[in-house]
Order: C-alpha cells, then structure tokens, then sequence
C-alpha cells in the first residue's frame, strides 16, 4: 500500500480536478469516491502514527519519563 504522503499527494490531485468543474457527473463521482478512500486511509495512518507517539511527562521536580500515549482514550499508558 501507498505512504501516507503518496496517499495525501493522489488525495490532493482527486480534489484539485473535482475544483476545475470540467468532469462528467459520473467521472466527479468517481473521483470522489477515490478522494473519500484517500481521505480515509490518511486518517487511517495519522491515528497509527498518534498511537506511536511518545509523551513526555514531568514527574517531580528534574525526573522525566517518556509514556506511550493511548489516543482513543487521551490516556497515559
């Protein structure tokens, strides 16, 4: 499967040729389709990327240490 940023990059191309107006309604509806695919699978890979993510937390005065941040819920694991 394709990157997040070829994904975005062909998301980007659907909606600049749905702007131009010069399709068909069946060939607008098809890209659009493509483009609501695209779309969700960027969204797909930010929510993996956000559940690598790792946060740092203060604890006491100067320690530090680095939790896993559990997305779905904004909770520390």
């Amino acid at each position: 499967m394709a990157n997040f940023e070829e994904q975005l990059m062909a998301l980007e191309s659907v909606v600049e040729k749905l702007e131009r107006g010069e399709l068909s309604l069946d060939e607008s509806v098809h890209l659009f389709e493509e483009g609501v695919k695209l779309s969700n699978a960027c969204k797909k890979e930010l929510e993996a990327a956000e559940g690598r993510i790792q946060v740092l937390v203060e604890q006491g005065r100067n320690a530090m240490r680095v939790v896993n941040l559990d997305v779905e819920t904004g909770a520390e694991e």
